[in-house]
């Protein structure tokens, strides 16, 4: 697949050479940029896929909840309306996509918000909000954060460095020193100083460029409920994986720390699922001869699974919820607490 991927060469000169252009006007100025007078976070990545933006989002979210009305703004990837929303309780994936659905059902006190413009959504939340997080805006370069958090998947730090579609990368690999913090993500628990270091010696951060690192915490299943639902599945279940998430590879690892017994179905990152889909899994539930079966999906992914007509076809099987947060490796969550605090502290004072 790699090699095929290569054969896409030039057309990554033609996207590299207009991102780079479009990239040197906003620099140049030719290009407005806006700089809002709210503390304005941007969580983005440099590569397609997921590097852990969402439960980077929900935790500044925890962070800063406190200090004043709180709005998270995102594009809304795969909803089915248009323009600038919030999202309300009982508002479904469809309305507002996957993640934001997610956001509100977890923290219900907080403003919602989906715009595919940016700017267009802060202009609307400005007046009478304190803090704004925007989830996946690194590329909109029509903002000017007034801090940014670049995230790293650890596992695809020597990866190949080019850019769509050949590689992976939305933009050269150089645009990491826009961003004022970086974040490791999906590390190892265990992580060395060794493989510290040699994330270090890839990245290249500047002096101004604080670096964390970060694990996937795992927390306690739930059903599709949001209750408990106890502990994670013994060596004797077989577990059916359901995602449609873009890289389910940790999860999976993960579940095989208790079972090696997994049928995985599959989906690309935000796939709408069909009844089709899920009555494939229904059918292969009822015909697994297991002594003991559960299904395991992703918060993500429960948000697709609330419509109606699959609810029907799932209301009898054993479905759990796999949460997961971060957590920060060598005692790097206290820097970086401290970090946000006086960052959105000293702009409110300034301004």
């Amino acid at each position: 697949m790699k090699k095929l991927r290569l054969l896409l060469f030039p057309f990554t000169v033609l996207y590299g050479f207009g991102v780079v252009i479009r990239n040197w006007l906003y620099d140049a100025g030719a290009y407005a940029s806006i700089k809002f007078n709210l503390p304005v976070i941007v969580v983005g990545n440099l590569d397609v896929g997921g590097a852990g933006k969402s439960p980077m989002t929900e935790y500044l979210v925890r962070l800063l909840r406190s200090t004043g009305k709180l709005a998270t703004l995102s594009r809304g990837y795969g909803r089915d309306t248009k323009g600038f929303l919030i999202a309300e309780n009982n508002s479904s994936a469809s309305s507002i996509g996957d993640e934001p659905a997610q956001f509100k059902q977890k923290f219900p006190d907080i403003t919602v918000a989906v715009c595919e413009k940016r700017v267009e959504g802060i202009k609307q939340l400005e007046n009478n909000h304190d803090v704004v997080i925007l989830d996946d805006a690194f590329q909109h370069r029509a903002l000017t954060p007034g801090l940014s958090i670049l995230l790293f998947d650890f596992n695809r730090i020597s990866d190949n460095k080019l850019m769509l579609p050949a590689g992976n990368l939305r933009e050269p690999f150089i645009g990491r020193y826009r961003a004022d913090i970086w974040v490791v993500s999906k590390c190892p628990v265990n992580l060395s100083t060794e493989q510290q270091q040699e994330v270090l010696r890839v990245l290249k951060p500047l002096n101004y460029q604080q670096t964390y690192f970060t694990a996937i915490d795992y927390l306690p299943l739930q059903t599709i409920n949001k209750l408990a639902a106890g502990p994670m599945p013994d060596a004797q279940t077989t577990v059916f994986l359901l995602t449609g998430i873009a890289n389910a590879q940790p999860l999976l690892q993960y579940i095989k720390q208790f079972t090696s017994n997994v049928i995985h179905h599959s989906y690309p990152d935000h796939h709408q699922y069909s009844s089709k889909n899920i009555g494939k899994l229904a059918a292969d539930f009822s015909n697994c001869n297991a002594p003991k079966k559960v299904i395991i999906t992703t918060e993500k992914d429960a948000q697709r699974l609330h419509d109606p007509s699959l609810m029907a076809i799932l209301k009898e099987l054993p479905i759990r919820i796999l949460p997961i947060g971060i957590k920060f490796l060598l005692g790097g969550g206290e820097q970086f607490n401290k970090q946000i605090n006086n960052y959105v502290r000293e702009y409110t004072t300034h301004n």
